[in-house]
């Protein structure tokens, strides 16, 4: 186990260094929206379609908002990205963790993908670039707490609508927070990495994405066993992204971005608009490796 802890580390530790350097993007303003009644209580935004799934920019304007180091307990430091408009009610919120030796700037681009269209989100430089799963796992449970309670948007949140994602050890640190806190509406775990296989205690809606050229978090040994065993999640998904790696997902990436926020409408927002693109489960195409799912229902 300590051989293969100190071998794993190694990858990562080099794909950190080879890696994509990201930084941090600021959404231009939007046009208003038009005001619409709802079906359902949390829908925000107009009727989703492919178009606006997979736009770079989503149909909320948002705003940038620093959160400096000391300004919570429990995490370090990070950046929210909250859509400007409420006047269609409160939010969900997600917190979103970096990978090992990896800074926030990597994960920067879930940001404003995510916030415009609906959600308030944080992204978090984590206490250390070491830091390992479980302790990200931590970092994220405070963070989105922080966003639902303490934040300067913290009135745009719905505190009872909560989420979490994180890419490598970061999606580890996810199925932790995730285990450890069920009444989590959804998480994301990105090419995750971790030792513990074992996530069979997990009751939260969970979609795991991985990649077929991954050497670092290689879905057979990762992500895919991982899938399987969260045999107690009320709804599970697994995405294997064609011709990638475990760094596709510190860039912006359209097929990424639109499950990402397909599965968040649909569990955060229990938006069933949304269920139109993952059930029934995409097909492969140049995209997508392989999808399995549990089909969400209405």
């Amino acid at each position: 186990m300590k051989a293969q802890l100190k071998k794993s580390i190694q990858a990562l530790s080099l794909a950190a260094v080879v890696g994509l350097s990201g930084a941090a993007v600021t959404p231009p303003a939007h046009a208003a929206l038009t005001v619409r009644v709802a079906s359902g209580p949390y829908e925000r935004g107009p009727a989703p379609t492919e178009a606006s799934i997979t736009a770079e920019k989503g149909p909320f304007a948002i705003e940038k908002i620093d959160v400096p180091q000391g300004s919570g307990t429990g995490f370090n430091k990070g950046t929210i990205y909250a859509p400007t408009d409420t006047s269609q009610g409160t939010f969900g919120a997600i917190a979103v963790s970096p990978g090992f030796v990896s800074p926030q700037a990597w994960i920067d681009w879930y940001g404003p993908r995510l916030a415009s269209q609906g959600f308030v989100v944080m992204t978090l430089e984590t206490n250390t670039l070491f830091d390992a799963p479980d302790a990200r796992a931590e970092q994220l449970l405070a963070a989105v707490d922080y966003v639902a309670t303490q934040s300067k948007v913290k009135d745009r949140v719905d505190p009872s609508r909560l989420a979490v994602m994180g890419h490598s050890m970061g999606g580890g640190g996810t199925l932790r927070a995730a285990q450890n806190r069920p009444s989590l509406k959804a998480d994301i775990p990105l090419a995750p990495w971790h030792l513990d296989q074992g996530w069979q205690n997990v009751k939260v809606p969970t979609l795991i994405m991985g990649a077929d050229n991954d050497f670092i978090a290689a879905p057979s040994l990762h992500a895919e066993p991982f899938y399987n065993n969260l045999t107690s999640a009320p709804e599970k998904a697994y995405l294997k992204l064609k011709n990638a790696g475990h760094m596709t997902f510190v860039a912006p990436n359209t097929t990424i971005a639109k499950y990402a926020i397909a599965w968040m409408k649909r569990f955060v927002d229990n938006d069933t608009r949304y269920e139109q693109f993952l059930c029934p489960a995409p097909k492969p195409d140049q995209n997508i490796a392989e999808y399995r799912d549990t089909c969400p229902t209405g």
